[in-house]
């Protein structure tokens, strides 16, 4: 780390400003070489920014927020925008670690995607609910791990899936979800059958139960009513929804469609697929039905 910082020696801004980088990026103990390049190259920037402004290149002046966001805003001009928001990121970065007690706001925590299960913990949770006591016990069970790791729903679409929103259509099973993001959702083939068996022991009820979509924690009191399963992790809606997502995602390549393109942020993708044409749902059954 110490080597990637003094071995900075750019071409393209006055040693001053070099200094300047060399300094706080020191201060800022960045994790990983790579990470420090980055930053060098920014606090540097933001020297050579100060420097032709006849700002002091001090730390308290050149890393304050007003001053970051007028060199983001008025100073990077020539580059594109995505590196001017890299920039921001990692000037910002410095500031909080250089002048912590004068920070503007605590750093927030970045919210991960909760782990997948495994293959093994969803069939174990599949035999939990074949054993529950009641078949209605039984069938709201299944029905919940059917579409939480099956279709990848959570919260008030979960809740509001009735019987008859579960279809067979284009040689798959298809839910439909209704509310503010409607659409329809291949289910995965492996859970067919059994969300099929629900849907039609439910009918036009509730497959999780109750008889109103609005209450708050539908799924909590079911999962506290599991009978055994001491052994196993605590059933949870995000898990089964991240489940779907993982097995989409490993069907479809996704992984090596990223690493080929080399892309580490997916923003500019999602604009990029938001102009692309829907999908049909026949299209859509056979991509995301995970049928191999």
């Amino acid at each position: 780390m110490a080597r990637a910082i003094c071995r900075f020696s750019p071409r393209t801004v006055p040693a001053e400003a070099a200094a300047f980088a060399q300094a706080v990026v020191a201060q800022s103990a960045p994790p990983r070489p790579a990470r420090a390049r980055a930053l060098l190259f920014a606090t540097s920037r933001l020297g050579a920014f100060g420097l032709e402004r006849g700002l002091e290149l001090s730390a308290e002046v050149l890393l304050h927020p007003s001053v970051i966001e007028r060199f983001c805003t008025t100073g990077l001009q020539e580059v594109s925008a995505a590196t001017r928001r890299t920039a921001r990121t990692n000037l910002r970065f410095v500031a909080a670690r250089v002048l912590a007690e004068k920070a503007p706001a605590a750093r927030l925590p970045r919210e991960r995607a909760k782990a997948p299960y495994s293959e093994a913990e969803i069939a174990s949770y599949l035999a939990l609910a074949d054993t529950q006591p009641t078949e209605e016990r039984r069938h709201r069970i299944g029905a919940l791990i059917c579409l939480g790791a099956g279709a990848g729903l959570m919260g008030s679409d979960l809740r509001s899936v009735r019987g008859r929103d579960v279809v067979e259509r284009h040689g798959g099973v298809l839910v439909e979800v209704g509310g503010p993001r409607a659409r329809v959702v291949p289910l995965r083939q492996r859970f067919e059958k059994r969300l099929l068996l629900a849907a039609r022991s439910a009918s036009g009820g509730y497959l999780i139960g109750f008889s109103d979509p609005r209450r708050k924690n539908v799924t909590h009191p079911l999962v506290r009513s599991l009978a055994g399963g001491e052994h196993l992790p605590v059933l949870d809606t995000g898990r089964l929804r991240s489940t779907w997502l993982a097995a989409c995602a490993e069907d479809l390549g996704i992984g090596a469609f990223l690493e080929a393109a080399g892309v580490r942020c997916t923003q500019r993708l999602a604009d990029i697929v938001a102009d692309l044409e829907p999908v049909d749902e026949a299209r859509a059954v056979a991509l995301l039905g995970g049928r191999r």
